[in-house]
């Protein structure tokens, strides 16, 4: 490929830096995967149920936001670039459809999916961009991916409790090193994400975990008698969803393509963005599949499995959340604090009551977050400010 070749399949800087059309198909992978990761969770309410949905979880993720980070400084309008993404998103295809047995006969399938992902977007990249720099950034990210590749099959292979110990260091491996493209110019032309695209790209994928919450509640009702009190209970699903909503983007949400482009070091930001966005979704998939007991039994008593995931995943919403703040304004909201701590408290009281009654209690506690922000922003609105 010659170097013209090479910098057209560069973003152009005076384009709009939005997500295109097949980004967004793309995303209909991990809409898939979502809901099926709530659903086995479900399945499975027990902390080793709960260590193999997050590692499978992360697994998704770090495919989707290096894929993001990617086609960030890639032109996803060219063909070559779009056909990296078509094949990335049928890989992660098979491994949605593994799921369910990704640590038992089809962990091998799952595994292997994740590190020809992993290491055939290096190598396209290395094939792709052939300059000194380009070839360093992205030989870089192959051995990264092919350490991380060795724990994946080696896990696989082995299955069982080596398997688990093995996908986690595999994780960490990825989650750890510094998984970026270099700069790369080309007649003043620089190989750097846009702050509004990966903005736009993490507002997507909340959207998508945000739309899983309301996705598991329904696809359970209805496989369910039509009841009054299941009909009440999606109702407050519902709204849990809607709260978590408003409490995402407001107001740190919107300012975000603001606090990316005022930060420091956008690929050090980016990366705590990374983790932080994670902490959010795996509590929103904890929470989905909350969902799905509460429609499901929402009048009876109440395990203590039960009343864990209900409130263990807004939980974990609300520190990534407070994560978020503190990136975006270098300072935690309050309410984050005061939320995290009700629920931690409520919840053992709680116990006694049916899940549909605990699931409005948190509710009314998620309510007074959103409205807090809403009151404290109209009269002290703020300017992003990372911090340095």
């Amino acid at each position: 490929m010659t170097t013209g070749q090479a910098e057209d399949l560069l973003r152009d800087p005076d384009r709009p830096h939005r997500a295109t059309y097949v980004e967004l198909l793309f995303d209909v992978v991990f809409v898939f995967a979502v809901v099926r990761l709530s659903d086995t969770l479900f399945s499975d309410l027990t902390w080793a149920g709960a260590w193999q949905v997050g590692l499978m979880l992360a697994a998704f993720w770090w495919i989707w936001i290096f894929t993001t980070w990617t086609s960030g400084r890639l032109d996803a309008d060219r063909a070559s670039v779009q056909f990296l993404i078509v094949m990335i998103m049928l890989a992660g295809l098979l491994m949605v459809l593994a799921v369910p047995e990704a640590f038992g006969q089809q962990s091998v399938l799952f595994a292997a999916m994740y590190v020809a992902i992993q290491v055939g977007r290096g190598l396209f990249v290395l094939v792709a961009l052939p300059s000194q720099r380009a070839a360093l950034g992205a030989g870089r990210m192959l051995v990264w991916s092919c350490a991380s590749g060795v724990f994946w099959l080696a896990g696989a292979v082995l299955g069982g409790t080596p398997q688990l110990v093995l996908w986690s260091l595999g994780l960490i491996v990825d989650a750890s090193h510094e998984f970026r493209l270099p700069s790369y110019h080309a007649h003043g032309k620089g190989l750097t994400a846009s702050a509004s695209h990966l903005a736009e790209r993490f507002h997507q994928f909340m959207i998508i975990a945000i739309a899983d919450k309301i996705l598991a509640a329904g696809l359970k009702f209805n496989q369910l008698d039509f009841v009054a009190e299941r009909v009440a209970a999606l109702v407050i699903t519902f709204w849990t969803a809607i709260l978590t909503w408003r409490i995402y983007f407001y107001h740190a949400g919107e300012l975000l393509p603001a606090s990316i482009a005022s930060s420091r070091s956008p690929g050090r930001y980016s990366r705590s963005l990374a983790y932080w966005h994670l902490v959010m979704v795996a509590g929103l998939v904890v929470n989905s599949a909350s969902e799905e007991v509460i429609v499901t039994n929402p009048t009876g008593q109440t395990r203590t499995v039960w009343a864990v995931v209900i409130a263990g995943g807004l939980i974990l919403f609300l520190i990534g959340r407070a994560g978020f703040d503190k990136l975006t304004f270098n300072r935690v909201a309050g309410s984050r604090i005061v939320g995290l701590l009700l629920i931690a408290t409520v919840t053992p009281l709680a116990m006694p009551l049916d899940p549909m009654l605990i699931t409005l209690i948190m509710n009314v506690i998620l309510a007074g977050v959103a409205i807090s922000d809403t009151v404290f922003w109209r009269r002290r609105p703020r300017r992003p400010s990372p911090p340095g």
